[in-house]
């Protein structure tokens, strides 16, 4: 049971960074009203990504990066009907409504600082960053060397090397359209083609 002067000094700093942060006075809070309503922060460790693999989404339009039989860690997610065409990338980790943070990805010599916002999708509070299919910003994804995605507080992402996000990202960046795909010319006339 707490005594009246430890609830006093609990309440204290509570108002104190309410009226730091130029929000409204407590006054006439209820203290358990007030703990419920702090921000619960989270801190995750960095996920071991050893085994963590690429895998295409049942729509065709994500990809996923994830340990074998888990959720995802990370998704790519081409959406075609925006204008223009934006990628989404989705790091599958607890957000709150309100927060922000800059979502650091390195690969392939470069880096991207993008935005990242708390989104409710599928059920799920999950960070996302979105960015036209054409900005550079996503040429990380291109090339043979691995990427690192960290969010802070949500730990880091390392990727090994796969080509399946570069070519996610131009197939996307081409309107869905298979780029690079082998054109099969007709056979001449009277003559079988193979297949």
């Amino acid at each position: 049971m707490l005594r009246p002067l430890s609830i006093l000094l609990l309440a204290l700093p509570l108002a104190a960074c309410g009226a730091a942060n130029g929000a409204p006075s407590n006054e006439g809070t209820d203290l358990a009203e007030a703990v419920a309503a702090a921000p619960r922060e989270i801190v995750l460790e960095s996920p071991e990504t050893q085994f963590a693999t690429w895998t295409v989404a049942k729509n065709g339009h994500a990809i996923h990066f994830a340990n074998p039989g888990q959720p995802p860690l990370l998704t790519l997610d081409c959406r075609l009907d925006a204008k223009p065409i934006t990628m989404a990338i989705i790091r599958h980790a607890p957000a709150l409504p309100g927060q922000s943070a800059l979502f650091a990805v390195m690969g392939n010599g470069h880096v991207s600082r993008l935005p990242a916002e708390p989104v409710v999708q599928e059920n799920e509070w999950r960070w996302e960053a979105s960015l036209p299919a054409d900005d550079e910003g996503l040429d990380l994804f291109i090339g043979p060397g691995d990427m690192r995605a960290t969010l802070p507080g949500r730990g880091a992402i390392a990727m090994q090397p796969s080509r399946i996000p570069g070519e996610f990202v131009e197939w996307c960046r081409a309107g869905g359209k298979t780029v690079n795909a082998p054109v099969e010319k007709p056979a001449p006339e009277g003559e079988l083609s193979a297949g």
